[in-house]
């Protein structure tokens, strides 16, 4: 049961966040197929307003009569994933569901443990029920998660994992849905992330706070990660996961690449509490049934229930868990692909737009 958007009434959870403005903007390029609506549910009603404006001044500056009627079937609800009654009211007339929305600052869900569970784990479960009460069939939700649920060590992590197990299961609940996840590393412009930080600290002149000079993290743009949930909602089976084949980096390096220079000052701060040095995409215990589908992992289910025969499966790229440790990007291919991208002080836009 594969999808398209063609006519689809979209939903997008956890919408104003910078995967939720950019999945969006791309939606509204008909990239997958021609949605009727597209409605961003989230609790901050500022971003929305900002969104719709920015909708609003795009759709009068072009001259693109597609973008201006795309913009029109754009809708914005106030919502919350912790109220059932929010996930019932909107998941009822929804056929596709993208759920972003999540508690995901490693320390922010260490010291406040209980809000990560009622917005990751409850949010997930409210969904599922949702869909599941509605007694629509047909419906494609599309979960989104983090190297942070494969082995987690930390309350985020934790809870993305629960997540990723409740919008599994619950395939068996609802059989005439399909309910998926993506699993992918660090985006490098969203908001939140190191990289904008150390731009802002950088251009201000200020040291770069390191928590460990080991660690390393996953890369990927705002777009790879939407071109992958496009084809997790293409391509997917009920209860999969994709994951993608990511570049990595040891944290000192992009530090450097960010700053522009062979050397720049550093302050070693130590770990945050639940942060690791490496982060994984695929632990030892699932490669027994992860398989090669395109250029991407694919995750089967756990499951056995839902899986689905791979005839012809290629070997996989790695031994063991793959890891960001495994083969960093030297320093010359990272600050290359942060060049690329317009990541470094010397490159990027004005503080607050980076991560457009």
């Amino acid at each position: 049961m594969k999808a398209t958007l063609d006519g689809a009434e979209v939903l997008i959870l956890g919408g104003t966040g910078s995967l939720g403005r950019r999945l969006l903007h791309r939606i509204l390029a008909d990239e997958v197929g021609r949605p009727a609506s597209v409605t961003v549910v989230s609790r901050d009603e500022a971003k929305q307003h900002a969104m719709r404006l920015e909708l609003m001044h795009q759709a009068t500056a072009t001259d693109d009569v597609i973008y201006n009627e795309s913009a029109k079937r754009a809708r914005f609800a106030i919502g919350d994933v912790r109220s059932f009654a929010d996930m019932r009211r909107y998941a009822e007339r929804a056929d596709v569901i993208f759920h972003a929305a999540a508690l995901k600052q490693v320390p922010t869900c260490e010291y406040h443990g209980a809000a990560a569970v009622d917005t990751n784990v409850i949010g997930a479960i409210n969904l599922a029920r949702a869909v599941f009460e509605s007694r629509a069939g047909g419906k494609h939700v599309v979960g989104i998660s983090t190297d942070k649920a494969c082995k987690p060590v930390n309350m985020m992590g934790m809870t993305k994992a629960i997540q990723e197990r409740i919008l599994v299961q619950a395939n068996l609940d609802t059989p005439g849905c399909r309910f998926v996840n993506v699993r992918y590393g660090n985006v490098m412009a969203s908001r939140g992330s190191v990289i904008p930080f150390f731009i802002d600290l950088v251009r201000r002149g200020r040291p770069l706070p390191i928590t460990d000079r080991r660690m390393t993290r996953f890369l990927m743009t705002l777009d790879a990660s939407v071109d992958l949930i496009f084809r997790a909602l293409r391509l997917a089976n009920a209860g999969e996961t994709y994951v993608p084949l990511l570049a990595s980096a040891r944290i000192t390096d992009i530090a450097l690449a960010v700053a522009e220079a062979e050397t720049y000052p550093m302050t070693d701060t130590g770990i945050r509490p639940g942060e690791k040095v490496e982060e994984i995409l695929v632990s030892e215990e699932e490669v027994a049934h992860t398989v090669f589908r395109g250029d991407d992992l694919v995750i089967l289910p756990i499951l056995p229930e839902l899986r689905v025969a791979e005839a012809g499966a290629r070997e996989l790229p790695f031994a063991g868990e793959y890891t960001s440790g495994a083969a960093p990007l030297p320093l010359a291919e990272v600050r290359a692909l942060l060049r690329r991208h317009r990541l470094t002080c010397r490159t990027a836009p004005e503080a607050g737009e980076i991560h457009r």
